[in-house]
């Protein structure tokens, strides 16, 4: 019998697992960054530098100072010498970080410290609607602590560790300095690891601490997943679900679970208890988004952080009663906002409009014949106070009335008071108290701008979004009420009004539940606690009829919340385009989202002194 034929180099693309890239062919991208300091969601980017080098060689470097937007902190210039002079004809990050990407592509990523680099590179991304390319990652800190004992290395800074293994290029706080300084650290440990066997990436890899045998083992779970977008499901010995998790690409992000880029303790257990991985393909990223959420509601896996408080969301909302107070609901009426995560934040925000509204926080139960009597106080006390005469019923209704306005987006009289407060403050040299209440006004912002931006989205019977997917054609996404119905794409060559045609008539029929006006509530008071007989109030009240706004549907009605959500920020993506719709999208004229800029720049300039002690700390 003749020997087969080989197939010829070009018939099979090897999978990466198959490949085992040899440590010197593979390419690796070294990167350090310089920041205004360490929280990569409120500080930025100063400057980048990166190398890239493949068998010991050096391929190309790429340097830049970027311009944060403002000033950098005396206490970071003092550690990197970069000043705001220096950076002020710099690029931005959004004209630099599509740069550094193409410079990066197809490369393993290399820092010292990456999760400190990585943070602020993905937040970056993240707020250009920049799809990660969940490159390889490797981190020169864990390499170091594996490979060197602490005799050799007491610490695992990067000057310590250039000087130990001899790198040519001393670090100096400044990015291609230290990118450089890293390249030199990262050759003289994989010289160390070579002398051990590892010669392969993949070896590398698993190499690093934390990777156990039975990660290595499971690599065939995912050997048979489509290089597709979706959802995974990793299941357990009795079939049970132990994690939901989305990905553009099922295949390369569920086998990252078996190889050292996934070291976390609880997703090693997770790992370790898996006994197969189920997964759905998707059209897209935003049917992955929403099919991860409602999965997530149907089994509550215990690995997955969103599933420890499933019943954790707070609405607040005015109470059905003569004298309506601010109370918290678990579920939305529809004059309500929210969600919270939390009791305590629905809390903060209901004394602060509730302040300037003038309504009551006692717990105090009033009939519809009854006054208002609690006493003015100096400090604190209950907002409702009169200091002339007993309020009743038909005097205190405005001051609901205004808190209605404010939910729904008629009236931002409230909005304005505060504003005004503050610039008094302001004024009169107070500055704490103005920066106090500048915070707590961003945040009520906030809330109301989320929560009328979702109302929006979920008071459409239909809308159909179009978003460019890369190639020259179109992901599709049919919504109703804020739910997503169906979806589907059209690549390039396809005509697109017929692939919206197809999946119109197949989508899903949504009914909104509009449900009761009323639900059963939980009182709020100035010290945040429920009185001993206030959990039954909603039985026992004597009931009224509240001027229920039926134009404002809240997003729990038809979807979640965090559905809604998750389409809102879908239709913000750049390039996204409304197909048709059965109504004009549009949110309240004299909501918060006029102030909601102003509301974000209120949030940057809370970052505190104690972050920049951190970033001292950490470099």
């Amino acid at each position: 019998m003749s020997d087969p034929v080989p197939l010829p180099a070009a018939a099979r693309q090897l999978a990466f697992d198959e490949l085992d890239t040899p440590l010197y062919a593979t390419t690796f991208v070294v990167v350090d960054l310089e920041t205004t300091g360490t929280s990569a969601d409120r500080d930025a980017i100063t400057e980048i530098g990166a190398v890239k080098v493949c068998g010991g060689e050096v391929l190309g470097e790429f340097a830049t100072l970027v311009n944060p937007g403002y000033a950098i902190p005396p206490a970071i210039v003092q550690i990197t010498g970069i000043t705001t002079a220096m950076v002020y004809e710099a690029p931005r990050i959004e004209a630099v970080l599509p740069g550094f990407l193409e410079f990066a592509a197809g490369a393993v990523l290399v820092a010292h410290n990456a999760r400190f680099d990585m943070g602020f590179l993905k937040a970056a991304a993240a707020r250009q609607e920049i799809e990660w390319p969940n490159a390889q990652v490797l981190c020169t800190v864990k390499l170091a602590r594996r490979v060197l004992t602490r005799d050799e290395a007491p610490s695992a800074k990067l000057g310590v560790l250039a000087r130990i293994l001899g790198a040519a290029t001393t670090p100096t706080h400044r990015a291609l300095d230290d990118a450089r300084a890293t390249v030199d650290v990262l050759h003289a440990l994989i010289g160390r690891v070579g002398n051990q066997g590892v010669h392969s990436l993949t070896e590398l890899l698993d190499y690093l601490p934390g990777v156990t045998g039975t990660q290595r083992a499971k690599r065939g779970f995912a050997g048979d997943l489509p290089a597709a977008p979706g959802v995974y499901l990793f299941r357990g010995p009795s079939e049970e679900v132990l994690y939901i998790g989305t990905a553009v690409n099922l295949r390369r992000r569920v086998r990252n679970y078996f190889t050292g880029s996934e070291t976390r303790g609880r997703m090693k257990e997770m790992v370790a208890l898996a006994t197969r991985v189920d997964h759905v393909v998707c059209a897209h990223g935003l049917e992955a988004g929403v099919r991860e959420l409602r999965l997530l509601a149907a089994h509550a896996p215990p690995y997955n952080r969103r599933s420890k408080f499933p019943q954790r969301g707070w609405w607040l909302t005015l109470s059905d009663e003569p004298f309506p107070r601010l109370i918290a609901v678990r579920t939305a009426t529809r004059t309500a906002v929210g969600p919270f995560t939390s009791r305590t934040d629905a809390v903060d925000m209901a004394l602060t409009v509730a302040e300037f509204a003038g309504l009551r926080t006692c717990a105090t139960r009033l009939t519809r014949t009854a006054k208002h009597t609690c006493p003015p106080a100096v400090v604190g006390g209950c907002p409702a106070a009169n200091q002339d005469a007993d309020l009743d019923a038909t005097a205190y209704a405005p001051r609901a009335h205004a808190v209605r306005d404010l939910f729904a987006g008629r009236a931002d009289t409230l909005l304005r008071a505060m504003l005004d407060r503050i610039e008094t403050h302001s004024a009169t040299e107070h500055f704490e108290a103005a920066a106090r209440l500048r915070d707590r006004t961003a945040t009520v912002v906030t809330r109301l701008h989320r929560t009328q931006r979702l109302a929006a989205m979920a008071r459409l019977a239909e809308l159909i979004i179009a978003l460019p997917d890369g190639a020259g054609g179109w992901e599709f996404s049919v919504i109703r009420h804020g739910r997503l119905a169906a979806a589907g794409t059209a690549p390039r060559g396809t005509p697109p009004m017929a692939v919206v045609d197809q999946i119109v008539a197949a989508a899903e029929t949504v009914i909104p539940d509009l449900g009761d006006a009323t639900a059963r509530t939980t009182p709020l008071t100035t010290d945040s606690a429920v009185g001993p007989d206030d959990s039954e109030w909603s039985d026992a009240h004597e009931p009224t009829s509240i001027d229920l706004l039926e134009d404002h549907i809240p997003p729990l009605r038809g979807a979640s919340p965090e559905e809604v959500g998750v389409v809102a920020r879908w239709l913000a993506k750049p390039g996204a385009r409304i197909v048709r719709t059965t109504a004009g999208y549009h949110e309240p004229l004299h909501g918060a989202g006029r102030w909601a800029a102003w509301a974000q720049r209120a949030h940057t300039a809370a970052t505190t002194k104690t972050e920049q002690e951190q970033y001292l700390s950490e470099r």
